[in-house]
């Protein structure tokens, strides 16, 4: 039985643009507590992001943290081994429990919710959007109605082409109009939309990651990083595949990505509970600029001490019309929210991930 979902009240007036004023001018982070004293739920905990958000709270000392996820038969469970949280409990158990008593874990004051299908590729649609849209509602509802900071993963894939821009100063309209190019980039806009339609959005904070990269990614299967998956052609042909370019403005390797570390990801997400947490809306978290697969293979050679081989092949037919030819985050509106830690450079970004983690088998925290 699906629980019963609490609707939140709609906002009068809502903002077109939550989370600024007008544009261009900073958030007002004066007097603002960090959300991080209390209980902190992170969902999808066990995954790629989730498991390095835990780990970077665990670096701030901490541990009381309830952890959720679907463990299946993968093993993602091994993410979890060297680190520190009060509890776990299966995202489905947790989902009944609080439907039939919100108050069944206690009082947090934040709330991370990571946890999704993040498979760009998946076709289950009714999956999509219970898993990734009915979930994401109801888990918003019952932390609002309980006065906890949510920040929810949204996704970079809203955006679609990118031919409708990579804004998060969005207003109504602009939000709108995006046009996602694959089920899972729909599943995201639709709570996006949602949120603002209802009139929350800037209570909330909605991250959009761009291509993040680095350790804890190994269970993902095809939606690993290429800096995990070119690790292992290297080792084991000597080269690098890469897909052809399709469209004659760019060439082969020639397609731009924003890439970003997942040690500066969750930085970027924690703000949103500490120095930032009373900025409010959609936030683009990425590099703040675009890189060639080249340039990201090139890296990958460089940090195993190896010259470039690279190969290209076709692109298959199902993906040449939903890819994105480039992709860079405007992360002003971070900035302006107050985020001033500095990014590692991509060079030193993936030597780090190479040499001390793919290289070593090691996960975060050991």
């Amino acid at each position: 039985m699906t629980p019963r979902q609490v609707e939140p009240e709609p906002l009068q007036n809502p903002p077109l643009c939550a989370g600024l004023r007008r544009a261009g001018e900073s958030v007002s982070l004066g007097g603002i507590m960090s959300n991080l004293n209390g209980r902190i739920l992170v969902t999808g905990g066990a995954g790629f992001i989730g498991s390095a958000l835990v780990w970077a709270l665990n670096k701030r000392g901490v541990t009381d943290i309830v952890v959720t996820d679907v463990l299946g038969q993968d093993e993602k469970w091994k993410n979890l081994v060297a680190l520190k949280f009060a509890d776990y409990v299966e995202a489905g158990a947790f989902r009944q429990r609080i439907a039939a008593h919100p108050g069944a874990f206690g009082k947090f004051s934040a709330v991370f919710h990571l946890g999704a299908c993040s498979s760009t590729t998946e076709r289950d649609a009714g999956y999509l959007i219970d898993n990734n849209y009915g979930v994401t509602k109801e888990l918003a509802a019952w932390a609002l109605a309980r006065d906890a900071r949510f920040i929810y993963a949204s996704s970079a894939a809203t955006y679609g082409d990118g031919a409708r821009g990579m804004d998060d100063k969005c207003d109504g309209e602009g939000l709108a109009a995006l046009r996602p190019l694959n089920m899972y980039g729909y599943s995201k806009h639709l709570f996006d939309l949602y949120a603002q339609r209802m009139g929350f959005l800037e209570r909330v904070a909605g991250v959009k990651y761009f291509n993040v990269f680095g350790p804890n990614e190994d269970h993902k299967g095809d939606m690993r990083s290429l800096v995990h998956k070119a690790y292992q052609q290297i080792l084991t042909t000597g080269q690098v595949q890469l897909f052809k370019s399709h469209k004659p403005e760019y060439k082969d390797g020639e397609q731009m990505r924003d890439f970003l570390y997942v040690k500066d990801a969750v930085e970027m997400t924690l703000h949103f509970a500490e120095g930032g947490a009373g900025a409010g809306g959609l936030f683009n978290l990425g590099s703040g600029e675009a890189n060639t697969w080249l340039t990201l293979t090139r890296a990958i050679f460089a940090a195993m001490g190896r010259e470039p081989e690279i190969r290209f092949i076709d692109m298959p037919e199902m993906l040449r019309g939903k890819y994105q030819y480039r992709t860079c985050a405007d992360i002003s509106k971070l900035r302006a929210s107050g985020y001033v830690k500095p990014l590692a450079p991509l060079a030193e970004s993936v030597r780090d991930y190479v040499q001390n983690y793919l290289a070593t088998g090691k996960k975060l925290g050991e």
